[in-house]
């Protein structure tokens, strides 16, 4: 089960006033979740006079408070885009990088004196989140392709009247180029359509003042967090093969929705600072991934919930959905590979914890392994049974006995497996309990 939260004695403020931790990036987690970790784990320490504070620039805000010893403790945000946090914290300027984004092989390579960045020590995974469409609430479209949403931002497709709509030119919004939100577009929809972000595109530095400015235009395509979406109507995102999908708290959470992103915190690797060490522990804990779902995002709990047998399903998967109840989280897998990604080894813990308190420990776990298409068929059954076995082997070393495994290759794909993106979303494995 997950390990009890420690009490960090060591957290104490700082004599000279200085920040006693920096954390740069991601604006999508930097303006609200951020400040309200840090005030969560002051809360659990037993800090007094809590505040949060907008400095003189305003993507920079301190949450402060006072410890039991006097000294008061600084906590700086700074929601400048993922790519300025690790420039900060490569150049010391940071202890943490908030990131709406994984780090890229450039960045991680400035780091890799210090060890591998992609380890559990180096990256975690806070919180889930989609990157929303939306459009002004009483805009009638419905859904859109990805090749549509690209040629639209490319700037090729310039009105609503091309898109089965009617209000003349569409005003594109977006995040300007260092956050996370427009690499994390850039990457997923305009490079595999070989385009670029249109010039013509309003960049706006801050996820809540794009949704307003979206909101007060009836003409506006934007794209922001989900968390930030609100009351603004949100499209559906055709793909391939699958069903079109709307950023749904379970699409999201199983990350099938097409935009969905993985959220961030990194430090350095074995860095020893003992308020980054807290603030990752308190994020993960239960109190932590609370806050996380207070604020919009998808936290990383596991829930159970029944799926109606359709005819498209293959036979042994059709009676196990009229049998059993699927589990929220999906575990997916490095590239090419049968061994489970950070975010799955993250996700085991509470996995343990929740078949544990449900007394799902001895024969009441089927797993179901899938993959993506391949030339040779066998192949991928063969992959998407070994995924399976890699979870059952890490759930045994904890007393888990499965009670079956099935491999169904490449069936219910649930993204288009013509862009990686989508490919490493099918290799997955699926946890149903009795």
């Amino acid at each position: 089960m997950l390990a009890p939260l420690p009490t960090f004695a060591a957290l104490t403020g700082s004599a000279d006033g200085h920040p006693v931790l920096r954390i740069e990036g991601s604006n999508t987690i930097g303006s609200a979740l951020s400040p309200a970790l840090v005030k969560g784990l002051m809360q659990q320490e037993n800090f007094q006079d809590i505040r949060q504070d907008v400095s003189a620039d305003p993507l920079v805000q301190r949450v402060t408070g006072k410890a039991a010893n006097g000294q008061v403790a600084i906590v700086e945000i700074a929601g400048k885009g993922s790519s300025s946090g690790f420039g900060a914290l490569q150049a010391n300027g940071a202890q943490l990088v908030a990131s709406a984004r994984p780090i890229s092989a450039s960045e991680a390579a400035l780091f890799k004196d210090a060890g591998d960045m992609h380890s559990d020590g180096a990256e975690q995974v806070i919180a889930l989140d989609g990157l929303a469409i939306v459009l002004h609430p009483n805009n009638p479209l419905q859904q859109i392709s990805r090749q549509q949403l690209a040629a639209v931002f490319a700037g090729e497709i310039k009105t609503w009247e091309e898109l089965g709509g009617k209000g003349g030119a569409i005003m594109l919004y977006a995040m300007p180029a260092d956050s996370g939100s427009y690499q994390t577009f850039t990457e997923s929809v305009l490079a595999p359509q070989g385009k670029s972000m249109s010039a013509g595109t309003i960049l706006v530095a801050d996820s809540a003042k794009l949704a307003e400015a979206v909101g007060l235009t009836p003409q506006a395509m934007g794209f922001v967090g989900q968390a930030y979406s609100g009351k603004l109507k949100t499209l559906a995102i055709a793909e391939t093969g699958v069903p079109a999908s709307l950023p749904s708290a379970a699409a999201i959470g199983s990350e099938t929705y097409p935009l969905s992103r993985r959220l961030y915190f990194y430090s350095r690797p074995h860095s020893a600072d003992p308020w980054a060490k807290a603030l990752l522990e308190f994020t993960q804990s239960p109190k932590g991934q609370a806050i996380v779902a207070q604020h919009g995002f998808i936290a990383q709990t596991v829930e159970a919930s029944a799926v109606a047998p359709t005819a498209d399903m293959p036979e042994a998967y059709r009676s196990l959905a009229g049998e059993a109840r699927k589990l929220s989280l999906h575990l997916r897998f490095k590239e090419d590979s049968a061994k489970l990604d950070s975010k799955s080894m993250q996700d085991l813990p509470r996995l343990l914890d929740y078949l544990k308190q449900q007394d799902k420990l001895q024969r009441k776990v089927v797993l179901v392994g899938f993959g993506d298409a391949k030339a040779d068929p066998a192949r991928t059954a063969l992959l998407s049974k070994l995924r399976a076995m890699e979870v059952s082997r890490q759930l045994g070393k904890n007393g888990v006995i499965v009670r079956d495994i099935l491999a169904l290759g490449d069936a219910l794909p649930v993204a288009g497996n013509d862009s990686e993106e989508g490919r490493l979303k099918n290799r997955r494995v699926e946890l149903w309990v009795y």
